[in-house]
């Protein structure tokens, strides 16, 4: 009899414990206060805007959601998650008037069936901290100390391995920001319809992000992907030990498809040279051009009018009906 009121009681706290973790996510969900931006000059859609996202994870920022012209809670969206979301939707709103021109180029290949339905969800950066948010954490620990010393030269900071936040910001994007959009927005959750694309160090990120939560994200978009890790420098450690992690964190090939470009104009002209590295890595490793991808732009540059022009290139490679 005892024992039997002891598995009660056990059973009742697990129960309670349960409930009050719930309520504690619950309520900060419940903080979460999301409005239309009628001010964001769109080609189709709307776009939905968190100022503030609360996370216990990364600095807080906002949030953009795009949801395409005749979103329906009564039909399930596939969703694509990007890095550097307040370059996105509206270059009346960036810094150097630029755009992907997301909402332009989605709209015509779901017309057009080329694609899936899909959502987007922007992540702002934070422009002070985006190269600790951004960087793949774990490749640090591929660095020996005398080079952590000599990137703490390129990069001009004196941060340390624990002022990088990439693996919180991919906790901040799995465990709060994803959750939030699969009960707000009529979204499929499973893997094979969440995704994930970035440029520069937007596409180490999503490199990242896909070697590192493999069961979340079946597909990543890395634009200009920023191989050099921070400033090109001759002697530069960072590539070395970014490469070191892909190496041992490539997603099986038989269920992910990976997607990269480069080309040789301003910052871009420094990544041709790893082109061949990221080749072998992932076909060595059962990738083909069914689900891999590595693209020359030649004469194109660093830059969102750049990305806006092949854009349509990633979409059609991950959201592809």
């Amino acid at each position: 009899m005892n024992n039997i009121i002891l598995i009660l009681s056990i059973l009742f706290l697990s129960s309670s414990f349960n409930i009050e973790k719930d309520k504690s996510t619950n309520t900060l969900q419940t903080k979460i206060k999301a409005y239309e931006l009628t001010s964001a000059t769109l080609a189709a859609g709307k776009l939905m805007r968190v100022d503030s996202f609360p996370s216990k994870n990364i600095t807080p920022r906002p949030i953009d959601v795009w949801l395409p012209e005749n979103y329906s809670p009564k039909k399930k969206y596939a969703v694509l998650y990007m890095h550097d979301g307040q370059n996105l939707f509206d270059s009346l709103s960036t810094w150097n008037k630029q755009e992907w021109m997301i909402d332009e180029h989605a709209t015509r290949l779901m017309k057009e069936g080329i694609t899936r339905d899909f959502i987007v969800v922007g992540i702002h950066n934070i422009p002070q901290i985006r190269w600790l948010d951004l960087f793949p954490e774990k490749a640090m620990q591929n660095l020996s100390d005398a080079e952590i010393k000599e990137a703490q030269s390129i990069s001009k900071t004196k941060v340390d391995l624990k002022d990088f936040k990439g693996d919180e910001y991919l906790q901040f994007l799995v465990k709060e920001l994803k959750p939030y959009i699969d009960k707000t927005y009529s979204v499929h959750t499973n893997k094979e319809n969440t995704f994930v694309a970035g440029s520069s160090m937007g596409g180490l990120m999503s490199m990242y992000a896909i070697s590192e939560y493999p069961n979340v994200f079946q597909g990543a978009a890395c634009v200009s992907t920023h191989w050099v890790g921070a400033m090109p420098q001759k002697n530069n450690p960072f590539p070395k030990a970014i490469f070191s992690y892909v190496a041992k964190h490539i997603p099986n090939a038989d269920s992910h498809k990976i997607y990269f470009d480069y080309g040789n104009k301003t910052l871009d002209q420094f990544y041709p040279q790893y082109a061949s590295t990221v080749d072998s890595i992932y076909t060595n490793n059962g990738y083909t051009e069914n689900n891999f991808r590595n693209i020359f732009y030649s004469n194109t540059n660093h830059s969102e009018r750049s990305w806006q022009k092949r854009v349509d290139v990633p979409l059609t490679f991950l959201l592809k009906k």
